[in-house]
């Protein structure tokens, strides 16, 4: 569960952290525009407890930036799953909320967790703070029939919404507008990869602005292996598990999304920093997972290349885009005939937080490195339906 508290005058973060490992040994950690850094173990069991030491982190200790939460005006929630209920941003109601918990079903790992911050928010600020949610299967809604469709019987989309819808839609659409910035070209005339990578990871192929293809599915489990979730599979591979294993739908749900991708493979962790520790080693386990997660996204990007016919740039983002620099080399390397060259030099320095074009003078393609900013994503709509009202 990340936050910020941002003061909208000038888009000037006041206060922002980050409570890691929700539901295993946690940590909260974060930091004050006055320079007051905390970090602490803090046992989490679920996202309403969370929030609960996100608000004392706010207003007492020596990470205090307000005397009570009566003074924060307005909330913004990231909602991963919107279905085909939610087009756009809205402010919270309740039916909103019953709404979204009606897509649980599509957002397992994180609908009911967004739920939980909602009415923690309520609880602790009152039902007169305005709290609106922005969802990430919005900016995907630009998505053509030939993307979006499964082929399975048309029927079910008729009667179900079975389609793909794509998530991480905040980070996808603050990179690219970024990227387009750093590009220097009007939007409707780029090409752009972006691929926001880190616990959960998708990749979405962006023209003019717009996304026409992404990595994730009906669920945040399509695409490619992540910390704790499979990516795609042969169907056959979830049926013949289930048989063997005499598994139900919600067992079989429930091993594809919390105990396989890189943990699964592993059998270390789902966070990087523990596979890396356990690669570097001697874990062979740990190598083959970090190898196969690098493979996959590099056929993604591949894939997505021919999708565009070409790119003029390919972003990396989330925590491992921004940060480990040996996945972004491998995913690279070998990529010359697709105009693709990094620079290592550039690679090593441009992480925690940094900024930059990581490509070669030699590349054809853009290679940057932008840092996602979410929450500003969410604040900028919060703040035009608070003043639309």
């Amino acid at each position: 569960m990340k936050y910020q508290f941002i003061d909208m005058n000038d888009e000037s973060v006041i206060a922002k952290g980050n409570c890691e490992r929700i539901g295993i040994a946690g940590t909260i950690s974060g930091k004050t525009k006055g320079g007051a850094e905390f970090a602490y173990e803090c046992d989490f069991p679920d996202h309403t407890q969370a929030f609960s030491e996100i608000v004392k982190v706010l207003t007492a200790g020596d990470s205090k930036v307000i005397d009570s939460m009566a003074e924060i005006s307005a909330v913004g929630h990231r909602i991963v799953q919107g279905g085909s209920i939610f087009k756009e941003s809205v402010l919270v109601t309740n039916q909103v909320i019953d709404d979204i918990e009606s897509l649980n079903d599509l957002a397992p790992l994180h609908n009911p967790a967004h739920v939980q911050g909602i009415r923690s928010c309520v609880a602790a600020l009152g039902t007169d703070v305005p709290q609106v949610v922005v969802f990430d299967t919005s900016f995907h809604a630009t998505m053509p029939e030939e993307a979006y469709m499964y082929a399975v019987p048309y029927e079910f989309y008729e009667k179900y919404k079975i389609r793909r819808y794509g998530f991480h839609g905040t980070s996808h659409r603050y990179v690219t507008a970024k990227c387009v910035e750093l590009l220097g070209k009007p939007a409707e005339d780029t090409k752009i990869i972006t691929c926001h990578l880190g616990n959960g990871s998708s990749i979405s192929a962006v023209r003019g602005g717009k996304v026409v293809d992404t990595s994730m599915g009906l669920t945040p489990l399509d695409g490619f292996m992540m910390g704790s979730r499979s990516g795609g599979l042969d169907p056959s591979v979830v049926t013949f598990i289930q048989k063997k294993e005499n598994l139900s739908p919600k067992e079989t749900e429930d091993l594809l999304n919390k105990k396989s991708g890189v943990l699964g493979i592993s059998g270390v962790s789902s966070d990087d920093r523990d596979v890396t520790k356990a690669a570097l080693g001697g874990n062979e386990r740990a190598k083959l997972a970090q190898k196969m997660l690098h493979y996959q996204i590099k056929k993604f990007i591949g894939s997505y290349m021919a999708a565009l016919g070409g790119a003029d740039a390919i972003v990396f983002t989330g925590g491992l885009g921004e940060n480990v620099t040996p996945l972004r080399k491998a995913v690279c390397s070998d990529m010359s005939f697709f105009g693709i060259e990094l620079d290592e030099a550039k690679n090593e320095e441009t992480k925690f937080g940094a900024q930059g074009d990581i490509s070669a003078e030699s590349s054809a393609v853009r290679l940057f490195v932008i840092p996602t900013n979410e929450e500003l994503v969410i604040a900028r709509d919060t703040l035009a339906l608070v003043q639309g009202q």
